[in-house]
């Protein structure tokens, strides 16, 4: 499994082993991290966003035209923002480090 580290909006750093094929919200919330996903990962919100390490970002397959769509919703987008519901934990992803977005 590989080790993903979340960060919480208050700045605490936690490192998880992450199940394959599970996406980042499924994922942070199994650990019981503080991720929102109000819409249940549906794409239909934005509350599950996260902002990734700027060396990781061009190495996670490209966002979607509907999740892009949908970050324009999202509380201060950022350039390497994303939606957790989104990206599908791969072998690949071992050391990967995620900021869970503030809502507000």
């Amino acid at each position: 499994m590989p080790k993903i580290t979340f960060i919480t909006p208050q700045g605490q750093s936690r490192a998880v082993d992450a199940p394959l094929g599970l996406t980042l919200l499924q994922v942070a919330r199994q650990f019981d991290l503080p991720i929102e996903g109000a819409c249940g990962g549906a794409l239909a919100c934005a509350t599950c966003h996260v902002v990734v390490e700027p060396s990781w970002y061009d190495r996670l397959p490209c966002a979607r035209h509907d999740e892009q769509d949908m970050l324009d919703m999202a509380w201060h987008p950022g350039p390497t923002s994303r939606l957790g519901c989104q990206v599908v934990v791969t072998e690949d992803m071992d050391g990967l480090v995620v900021k869970i977005a503030n809502g507000r």
